[in-house]
């Protein structure tokens, strides 16, 4: 159990790395060589040129000017500098939103923290009920509700403080959903015409023997959507197309590579290996091995492309379809196509950047059979991840080290030696078992079968908070305590344990202190420095870059990440609001990771990042709820904690805040989620009527057409495209068909065992 020693080391270790990293960070983005790594998005939007175009044969590579050395903490004021309003133009409301889970969480913490350290802290301190305990505690321990004596009339504090966090957190969070919301609004009010606004993809599209896919949706809008239907593109399977086209690029990069190498050394032709990465085979020649290898993926290409618009099994029963206003895309979206629910399955489409194209061709049906099977996977690896964690409790419990490893004793036993192990290693150890989780998550959230990035992310986030909260959290919380007052529980009555871990669960705090040390102070130091791309990018640069077309691709500035570093934020709630009114000395070390990462990440979304696509802050409901779920955790496991202090009295009192959260969370979700999830066709008109009287004579058609191509029928250019729908619009009376009637018609039909009449009878019996 780590104590004010441990944690001192562990602080110590910590914030000196974060220094290094900072002051590395400061060093190396001075430098014109490293520019295009740490302000590659200024590059993308064509405001910066590299500094290494002028000057000295040096100056292309160092900073010589010793002035901008003495302002090396200038990225700080100047990540805070831009207004909120310019930010989102500049980024993108996502990016604008996710920097206020930051502000959030200064804004809940700051005042929490305050009173618990004026109020609970006292209260805790001036009591000696650890002291005369058998339970293993320290120092920092005597500042938790442990040190209240069982019945003790002190917990009127704690009952206090509970009510006014709770109160406070609810005001704050109903603040920032308003806000927002507004944002939210505001931001699609003033948004330039885009593909998404007009369009709808539908899905599970019914089979008929008689139209293919591209007729039958054609005549179904036609004939449903008459007045507002405009194109569609339906969704072929081009999967092993795509395929094919990264082949043949990685073969590109190869090529190039190769011809690069010849040109530096013209004498000495190039060779490689035709076996596994280039080093078993046969030793050919690498530049014409990479052209014969390239021309042979063209001609599958080729292949494979015609093969793909010829045959109609390479149609999937999904479509985009577009419409000739905002108001007919909205109408369609938010309503059932046709009696039967489960056919024509019409949602808003992602806009084309955000449209995860893998999976876009797997059937319908098929989706809650691979729900189910990542569901009973997603329980495993939580069932099974609970190794590694009890592992890295077993790190802060030095008894388990000595007993498992008895000739390390004299080591561990050194006090530095000791401070490490307790105050550093568990952290770090937990921080390494999570680095590959959310890619693990995002592949069980692709084989779910989500059509958009954004969709993807959001369910992997869930997934990843879920992991956090039961791996991280409440695993943590169980083994660690079980292996400290392992000794004790042998020794006490089955009736005494529960009271036992009642009184180390709050012990667990010094934990997750050095945990919030090493993830959310180094952490976030070392995301700044960006070592990882700054090293690939310099292996790029020096190996393949021959253009500057390739010194931009070799230019990796990445993105927020949404899927993983927002369950990280929500740990932070979490500890934050359950150890709150248990252990307050827990707080000031989140309220510096919220303080530090918002201007740091600031930065990054300024400078660095490109967001892959834009969802107008559609993920924030999922904040807010991940928010009301740890303040819901925090009230029950209070109530559990007071209940083993013999304060049971309080239990009535405090189950009213678990009832009072749950229904301000309906409230919220009542009226402010409807403006994450559907249209308003008020604004939708507006929009609309607005956009016609300032450009009447656009050709919104052409503008819709190929939006929805699949990247691999796109070419280079944009008159490149692949189209099936280009004939020239045409007011149409009558709805065009190749559907005969039933009684005509060869084959039976599989929804009407019965031969149905044809239209011609239909209409004489109206007649008569």
């Amino acid at each position: 159990m780590a104590d004010l020693r441990d944690i001192g080391l562990s602080a110590a270790l910590n914030i000196l790395g974060a220094v290094t990293f900072l002051l590395a960070f400061a060093f190396l983005r001075l430098q014109p060589i490293n520019d295009r790594v740490y302000f590659p998005k200024w590059y993308l939007k064509g405001a910066r040129e590299s500094p290494s175009h002028g000057g000295t044969f040096v100056q292309k590579f160092v900073n010589l000017d010793m002035r901008s050395y003495l302002k090396f903490l200038s990225w700080m004021p100047a990540a805070l500098k831009m207004p909120e309003d310019e930010l989102i133009s500049h980024a993108g409301l996502d990016s604008a939103v996710y920097l206020r889970i930051y502000l959030v969480g200064l804004k809940i913490f700051a005042p929490i923290t305050i009173l618990a350290f004026a109020v609970l802290v006292p209260v805790n301190w001036t009591n000696d009920t650890l002291q005369f305990s058998k339970v293993e505690h320290n120092n920092i321990d005597k500042l938790s509700i442990s040190n209240i004596p069982v019945g003790s009339k002190r917990f009127i504090a704690h009952l206090s403080m509970a009510y006014v966090f709770t109160f406070w957190t609810c005001y704050v969070l109903l603040r920032e959903y308003e806000i927002v919301a507004q944002m939210r609004l505001r931001f699609l009010a003033s948004e330039k015409r885009r593909p998404d606004q007009f369009t709808v993809l539908v899905r599970n599209v019914p089979p008929d023997p008689d139209e293919s896919i591209g007729e039958l949706v054609e005549h179904f809008f036609l004939v449903n959507h008459p007045d507002h239907y405009l194109t569609h593109q339906v969704v072929y399977n081009a999967n092993k197309l795509a395929k094919l086209v990264k082949e043949k690029t990685k073969m590109q990069n190869w090529l190039d590579y190769y011809q690069l190498k010849f040109e530096r050394n013209a004498s000495q032709r190039p060779t490689t290996k035709t076996g596994f990465l280039g080093c078993f085979g046969t030793k050919v020649d690498a530049i014409e091995y990479y052209k014969s290898e390239i021309e042979r993926i063209e001609t599958e290409e080729a292949e494979e492309r015609e093969k793909i618009v010829k045959d109609p099994k390479s149609v999937v029963p999904a479509a985009f379809v577009s419409f000739r206003s905002r108001w007919g895309a909205a109408v369609c979206a938010q309503t059932q196509q046709t009696s039967n629910p489960t056919v024509w399955l019409t949602e808003w489409a992602p806009e084309p950047r955000d449209v995860y194209w893998d999976n876009l061709s797997i059937p319908f049906v098929s989706l809650t059979v691979r729900r189910l099977i990542v569901a009973v996977a997603f329980f495993f690896l939580n069932f099974f991840y609970v190794i590694p964690i009890a592992f890295v409790q077993s790190l802060a419990n030095l008894q388990g080290i000595e007993k498992a490893v008895p000739f390390l004793k004299p080591l561990i036993e050194i006090p530095t030696i000791k401070s490490f192990i307790q105050g550093f290693l568990p952290g770090i150890a937990l921080k390494i078992f999570l680095i590959l989780l959310p890619s693990i998550l995002m592949f069980m959230s692709k084989v779910e079968g989500l059509t958009s990035i954004s969709s993807l992310e959001r369910r992997s986030a869930s997934k990843y908070y879920i992991f956090i909260f039961f791996n991280v959290f409440l695993a943590s919380i169980i083994a660690g305590s079980a292996l400290e007052q392992l000794k004790t529980y042998i020794h006490q009555s089955a009736n005494e344990i529960p009271r036992t871990v009642g009184t180390s669960i709050p012990m667990k705090a010094t934990f997750f202190i050095t945990y919030v040390m090493v993830d959310g102070w180094a952490g976030v130091a070392g995301e700044i420095l960006r070592l990882k791309p700054l090293v690939i990018f310099h292996l790029k640069n020096f190996f393949l870059v021959k253009t500057e077309k390739d010194r931009e691709e070799a230019m990796d500035p990445g993105s927020i990440g949404f899927d993983s570093s927002e369950p990280q934020i929500q740990l932070y709630f979490l500890l934050g609001l359950v150890y709150a009114a248990v252990t307050p000395f827990l707080l000031p070390f989140i309220l510096i990771f919220f303080g530090f990462a918002y201007i740091v990440y600031r930065h990054q979304i300024i400078n660095v990042y490109n967001q892959e696509y834009e969802s107008a802050a559609a993920f924030w409901p999922s904040v807010h709820g991940r928010i009301i779920t740890a303040l819901i955790v925090s009230q029950l496991l209070l109530l559990g904690l007071l209940s083993t202090k013999g304060a049971g009295q309080s239990t009535p009192v405090l189950l009213v805040l678990p009832v009072v959260t749950f229904y301000f969370h309906k409230y919220c979700k009542n009226r402010y989620e409807p403006t994450f999830v559907k249209c308003p066709l008020q604004e939708a008109m507006k929009k609309d009527t607005l956009e016609r009287a300032r450009d009447p004579g656009f050709d919104l058609k052409g503008y819709l057409i190929n939006a929805y191509i699949h990247p691999v029928f796109k070419g280079d250019d944009d008159d490149e495209k692949f189209s099936i729908a280009d004939e020239p619009e045409v007011e149409q009376v009558l709805v065009a068909t190749k559907r005969q009637s039933r009684r005509n018609t060869p084959v039976p039909s599989k929804y009407n065992g019965s031969e149905s009449p044809s239209l011609p009878e239909i209409v004489n019996d109206q007649r008569l």
